[in-house]
């Protein structure tokens, strides 16, 4: 099972929910923190981090001897990451998605690929709990990649919960793709409903279930779950505006452990999902 939790926007409590889900089932389950432009997961979770690896991403390098200038890499690049201006050929490696098509087309095989760094990704643990965050280099434009490489460490023995960026752009669809469900937060406002609009529009592009969980549940107006009735999503779960909830959060603290009746709720959720997901 890998669930995606999204959010049209941010500060909905999209790692909130997520974090807490995954602590509340124990037991064998991975978290990956797809969030790489402002990974937090960590800070609730607090685990051991073990293992340390720098990403980078293949880019062109081109060798002034052999070129002729023919302009063919120029001419394949959709991105504009390679020009020939004059009697130079200039590489953008900010631009460069990787795909290799210059190196194909030369016919004097006069570029190659060197590796340029994304970022980080780092591993570890919390008690049986596998954690898994990736951390984009200052100045890097593309998170994608970084949060393809993430995914690569989903461990198909374990439940995997994984916290996507917010929004519903590429990164977004970066970490949805592929997952079994995704678990949409918002909040009862014209700018939650505005964006929850939008992310289940995207979730629908990849064909893939969702359901929504409504934080601050007892603020703002009914639009939000009329819009879920109309659509025909389930609210699987609401969290309101609690005070002691929101003092847990701003120390770092997850909800099931300052409020361990909490924990029974997330379960829950995850019963919830498990049943969706098998057309139960």
């Amino acid at each position: 099972m890998i669930i995606s939790v999204a959010s049209g926007k941010g500060g909905t409590g999209k790692t909130t929910v997520a974090t807490n889900l995954a602590v509340s089932l124990g037991g064998n389950i991975q978290f990956l923190d797809c969030d790489v432009e402002e990974p937090n997961a960590h800070l609730f979770l607090d685990p051991d981090i073990q293992e340390v690896k720098t990403i980078t991403t293949p880019v062109p390098q081109v060798d002034e001897e052999k070129c002729t200038l023919c302009g063919k890499c120029a001419e394949i690049c959709q991105f504009k990451a390679i020009v020939v201006i004059g009697e130079t050929v200039l590489a953008f490696h900010e631009l460069c998605h990787s795909c290799g098509g210059c190196m194909e087309v030369c016919p004097e095989k006069a570029i190659s690929e060197v590796g340029r760094e994304l970022g980080l990704i780092e591993k570890g643990y919390r008690d049986g709990l596998q954690f898994v965050h990736g951390r984009l280099r200052v100045g890097e434009a593309m998170s994608p990649p970084l949060i393809r490489q993430v995914r690569t460490y989903q461990d198909s023995n374990r439940v995997t919960i994984i916290d996507a960026p917010p929004g519903t752009s590429c990164p977004v669809i970066a970490a949805m793709k592929g997952a079994d469900f995704v678990l949409l937060v918002t909040e009862p406002t014209p700018f939650g409903l505005h964006d929850l609009k939008l992310a289940v529009g995207a979730v629908r592009v990849l064909g893939i279930p969702s359901g929504l969980v409504i934080n601050r549940s007892d603020l703002g107006d009914e639009k939000v779950k009329q819009y879920a009735e109309q659509e025909g999503i389930p609210v699987l779960l609401e969290i309101p505006f609690d005070r002691k909830i929101a003092e847990s959060y701003s120390r770092g603290e997850l909800i099931v452990e300052v409020m361990p009746e909490w924990k029974e709720r997330f379960v829950d959720l995850y019963n919830r999902i498990e049943g969706i997901v098998k057309g139960n």
